[in-house]
Formats: C-alpha cells, structure tokens, sequence
C-alpha cells in the first residue's frame, strides 16, 4: 500500500492543476450564462480537497497507524461526494469525483489490512 500511496498522492497532486484550470473556465462559463451555476466552485473546492488528500497520502505512506488512511477516507470522500452533487455544466468533473472515490476505497482497504 506504500507504493499506491506514493503513486496516488503524486497523480492528485498533478491533476490538482488540471481540475482547477478546468474549474476556472467552468467559473467563468457559469458567470457568463448567468443561470446560477456553481460548477466552477464545486470543481475548485474538489481539487483543493484533493491536493490535499495528495498531500497527506504522501506523507502519511509510511506510517503506522490509522490516522493517515482515516484522514484520507475524510479528504478524498468530502471530494467526490462534492463533485458528484455538484457538476453541472463541468461534466469532467464526475471523472475527477470517481479518482477521488477510488482514492478513499483504496485507504479504507489499507484500514482493513492493517492489523491491530
């Protein structure tokens, strides 16, 4: 699990940059139409919460106990469950949510594995 850690903290760290750019523009087109959306926002918020989520997986990779995976159940869940609710016009939005949902499977997995 140390490796998927490693491997999914340095992927969410990448894709922060690509979901906020993406998030900007899904901003931007929803100031435009004027119809209320909030796309933009949810997409800002979910990859906030994912560089966060890569962060904390990079450092929590080799440690002992539960508090790392636990964090990582909370930061990556609170995305997906925000890009789901929220995607609107930004429909690359749902892809980012199901990374982020794989994510907090995966550090529930590790949870189980771990022994004590």
């Amino acid at each position: 699990m140390k490796t998927w850690k490693l491997v999914s903290g340095i992927l969410s760290t990448v894709l922060f940059l690509v979901v906020m750019f993406q998030s900007c523009a899904a901003g931007v087109v929803d100031a435009i139409q004027g119809q209320g959306g909030t796309s933009g926002g949810a997409g800002m918020l979910t990859g906030i919460l994912m560089l966060a989520g890569g962060i904390v997986s990079i450092a929590t990779r080799k440690a002992v106990g539960k508090g790392g995976d636990i964090a990582l159940i909370v930061l990556y869940g609170l995305a997906a469950l925000i890009g789901f609710v929220g995607y609107g016009i930004y429909a690359d939005l749902v892809i980012w949510s199901i990374w982020c949902l794989v994510c907090a499977t995966l550090a529930f997995v590790s949870i189980r594995k771990k022994k004590g």
